[in-house]
């Protein structure tokens, strides 16, 4: 390389270092700014984990007390079937009880019957006390003084010895069966007593565990009312968070376009000075007469838009609609997977409006350019380590960073965006970086 163009080269790079070391006003203002901001996006995280939390246990809780619900609606219907029971029980005893005054009745007639045959046999038993002894019936016989007295005394001894036997007989039934009816009335009411009280027991039972679900089920409804009003709370301290980010979001925008305009004015400036030493570099090579010679500039290759590509690797996921297994979602940017620490690269000159974590992004670079009078935004996301501070002026092609696999992210790579203007939030000035990268 002649004298001249190693000029020309030193002139460039002092150029260049001149854009990189302009003064950088405020950028400690919008560090501040994007600190308070992650702070506040913690706190949002926070309370949407409380939130969440709290969902959870007001789900839970209905999940019990529905239940519980379920339970007492079942004991409800065991109670009314149980007391059906009992109600009948009850109508059996009572009909049993009639049956037993009437059989009362037929005991009271059977006992006037024995009572009429007892005393029967005790005046017979007098009478033949009062005979001075038994009566022998064979003396009543020889007794008769002709055959007709005889047959007439053989009747009469043949009518008292049967009307003797069918008393007996009579009494004996009577009281069999009087003994057999007490029996079975008594075992027929001791049995239904019996199974009223197994009944009576039971629902007592289902009353008790009635009682204690109804308590639980209060225990649960006070329970459901706090989480409720914690989670208002909860809620109504997300919603201040929430203004507070979006207040934020609009310092650290203007913050940024701000810093995109000193970029704009830098480029214009780095044009004008890259300019004047390109023709004095000119004007040296006229004057000396030296042969023209291509020169080399200190930045890195840029591509047609002025953009280059951010890392060495392979292209895994490009822009617009994928599915990595969380369903259908909007890729607003170009995947390049390749080894962690991977040297990240300016895509184009600009400034350092973000580096820090974020969210779903993990760890993430976000410079602001100014190019051709166009406000830029570059994304670089999924880091393992980050070598710039908010409000740094970096090159293009310098080395900001390294490729990881922080957030979501499903391996080592670099998620790469470009966007038109400043980026913001919703990310709705996301372009495909493939238009201008190439991939």
């Amino acid at each position: 390389m002649n004298t001249w163009s190693k000029w020309l080269v030193a002139a460039l790079s002092a150029v260049l270092a001149l854009s990189i070391f302009l003064p950088t006003a405020s950028a400690d203002k919008l560090s501040d700014l994007e600190k308070e901001k992650q702070q506040v996006e913690q706190n949002k995280n926070n309370l949407n984990s409380e939130i969440q939390s709290k969902n959870n246990a007001i789900v839970e809780n209905q999940t019990e007390l529905e239940k519980i619900m379920n339970k007492i609606q079942e004991l409800n219907g065991e109670i009314e079937e149980t007391q059906g029971k009992i109600d009948a029980a009850q109508a059996q005893i009572d009909q049993t009880k009639v049956e037993i005054d009437k059989l009362k009745e037929s005991i009271k007639e059977l006992e006037r019957k024995i009572a009429e045959r007892e005393e029967l046999l005790k005046e017979r038993a007098r009478a033949i006390q009062l005979s001075g002894g038994s009566v022998d019936y064979i003396d009543v016989l020889l007794g008769a003084n002709s055959f007709v007295d005889l047959i007439d005394r053989a009747t009469a001894v043949n009518t008292l010895i049967e009307a003797d036997r069918d008393i007996m007989r009579e009494q004996a039934a009577d009281k069999e069966l009087l003994a057999e009816q007490k029996a079975k009335v008594e075992e027929k009411l001791a049995t239904q007593e019996d199974q009223k009280d197994e009944l009576v027991d039971l629902k007592n039972s289902l009353d008790a565990q009635k009682e204690e679900q109804s308590d639980l089920q209060d225990d649960l409804k006070a329970e459901q009312k706090r989480l409720a009003k914690e989670k208002s709370t909860l809620e109504k301290e997300h919603a201040k968070a929430m203004n507070i980010s979006s207040s934020l979001e609009k310092k650290i925008g203007k913050e940024q376009a701000r810093l995109a305009e000193v970029a704009r004015k830098a480029e214009k400036e780095r044009k004008r000075k890259e300019a004047a030493a390109r023709k004095a570099a000119a004007q040296k090579a006229a004057a000396s007469s030296a042969s023209s010679v291509s020169v080399t500039q200190a930045a890195a290759p840029q591509s047609s838009s002025g953009f280059i590509r951010p890392a060495a690797g392979r292209y895994t996921s490009g822009f617009g609609g994928r599915d990595i297994g969380a369903g259908a979602e909007s890729h607003l940017g170009m995947d390049i997977a390749n080894s962690p620490g991977t040297p990240i690269l300016a895509s184009a000159s600009g400034y350092v409006t973000h580096a820090g974590s974020m969210g779903g992004y993990g760890n993430v670079i976000i410079l602001t350019h100014s190019m051709n009078g166009q406000t830029y935004s570059t994304v670089y996301a999924h880091l393992n380590t980050i070598g710039v501070s908010v409000g740094q002026a970096v090159s293009q092609g310098q080395n900001i960073g390294g490729m990881g696999n922080t957030g979501r992210s499903t391996g080592p790579h670099l998620h790469f965006e470009i966007h038109i203007g400043p980026w913001n939030g919703s990310r709705s000035n996301a372009v495909n970086p493939a238009a201008y990268i190439g991939g």
